[in-house]
């Protein structure tokens, strides 16, 4: 039987990836997850146990560990604000102490790359700390430290797209002449499975990046080049940090505690001081960013995205029950309304091409984005309907903005009149 896995951190970004890739790899996966439920309509929902699990609860965390063989940690709290650098190193101190008392093998860590000789943000230093709590423990600890991860879903490689498609010219801190190594997304998850089975990744701590050097400003102009956009920076060192995170919460998916402590983040280098990794682990074959920009550009489609909205907490909803968000490069629209006819008919009443059985999409492009409306007819008899809007460049989100409430009226005249076509028919 192959070893149990624990992944936590289950809603997270890079838990999403780990966890389907690790089944594809024939392990057996159990999730666990403050808000386990946000999970099941996740594609590997039925092919994982999951389970609750709260590292600053420790009395949940012996049900989760036990008989696991590795544990993925992949818990950050920035998203509490306030307080998150205490409450990170509580929990790793719990999750430690509990995985030795469960018996556990191996614990495999991300944190981030950053010198901890230097000053650096609360949000660097919180990262490393927590490494360093983890391997205070008995458990075998292997810690990856990354800096900017590149690809679709990334909340730094999302902040470089809202804000590099947005602005012409982009206003920034003095801070984005700071350097760093960034790695593909895939590459991390890359190096998160060959420590399960490398006998030197036991163990001890690699920095991971791509070999090649750049500035915060080049990762955007990249973006922008690959993209098809000339894109002009203008630094402003009198810009407060606070003012920077409410400017990329507001045009960004990225929320505002994360968003404060990423741009105080790069207020440092993050840079390889030691590139044992590449020995240590040769069959990680790195890409270039050029590369996953545009492997990322290509993933700019409804089918090939996350579709975290249909597990989303409240306080994506509007009034009324139509979930809104930004996402992987979209603008999104997402409701739910139960329909008093069978299945075919609501699927007969759908004005598009079929994708796939009950599942239906209508695809528009225009000089300033692509559009999509999609429609899944549920079991129940339940419709949903998103809207996803792709801008390109300034004026894609200006037509966005601008025209927001009659997109809001079409959206709704859409799915009433589907519905009372159904039950008429």
């Amino acid at each position: 039987m192959p070893p149990l896995i624990l992944v936590t951190g289950a809603t997270g970004y890079i838990a999403s990836l780990l966890i389907p890739q690790l089944l594809e790899h024939g392990y057996r996966v159990r999730a666990m997850a403050r808000q386990p439920e946000r999970l099941r309509k996740r594609g590997w929902y039925k092919q994982t146990e999951m389970i609750y699990g709260d590292v600053t609860e420790p009395e949940s965390l012996a049900p989760a560990l036990d008989g696991v063989h590795t544990a993925y940690y992949l818990i950050h709290n920035m998203s509490r604000g306030h307080g998150y650098t205490t409450a990170e190193i509580e929990g790793a101190r719990n999750f430690a102490e509990a995985a030795e008392r469960a018996g556990v093998q191996h614990i495999i860590y991300l944190g981030g790359l950053a010198d901890p000789k230097q000053h650096i943000a609360p949000h660097m230093r919180s990262r490393i700390e927590t490494g360093v709590m983890l391997q205070q423990g008995k458990v075998p600890v292997t810690e990856f430290r990354a800096g900017v991860i590149a690809g679709s879903g990334s909340i730094s490689f999302e902040m470089i797209r809202f804000m590099t498609e947005l602005f012409p010219i982009i206003p920034g801190p003095i801070w984005l002449k700071n350097k760093s190594q960034p790695i593909a997304v895939q590459n991390v998850i890359d190096y998160l499975i060959a420590a399960l089975t490398n006998p030197n990744g036991q163990d001890g701590v690699f920095e991971i990046g791509m070999p090649q050097v750049f500035t915060y400003q080049e990762l955007m102009q990249i973006y922008a080049r690959i993209r098809g956009h000339k894109r002009g920076i203008i630094l402003m060192p009198w810009i407060p940090v606070w003012f920077m995170a409410f400017g990329i919460d507001l045009m960004t998916p990225v929320p505002y505690p994360i968003a404060y402590a990423l741009v105080d983040g790069l207020s440092n280098d993050s840079l390889i001081l030691d590139d044992t990794a590449q020995k240590a682990f040769p069959e990680v074959k790195l890409m270039d960013y050029e590369s996953t920009v545009a492997g990322a550009l290509r993933r700019l489609h409804p089918l090939k995205i996350e579709r975290v909205w249909e597990s989303a907490p409240k306080g994506y909803d509007d009034s009324s029950g139509v979930k809104i968000l930004k996402h992987e490069g979209f603008f999104i629209q997402h409701c739910e309304v139960r329909v008093h006819a069978p299945a075919e008919k609501i699927a007969a009443a759908i004005p598009a091409d079929t994708v796939g059985e009950n599942h239906f999409l209508r695809h528009s492009k225009f000089a300033f984005g692509e559009a999509w409306m999609e429609w899944r007819v549920n079991d129940d008899s339940s419709l949903t309907q998103t809207a996803y809007f792709a801008p390109r460049g300034t004026w894609g989100f200006l037509y966005w903005y601008f025209l927001l409430p009659l997109h809001r009226l079409r959206f709704d005249k859409s799915i009433r009149d589907i519905a009372k076509k159904a039950v008429v028919q």
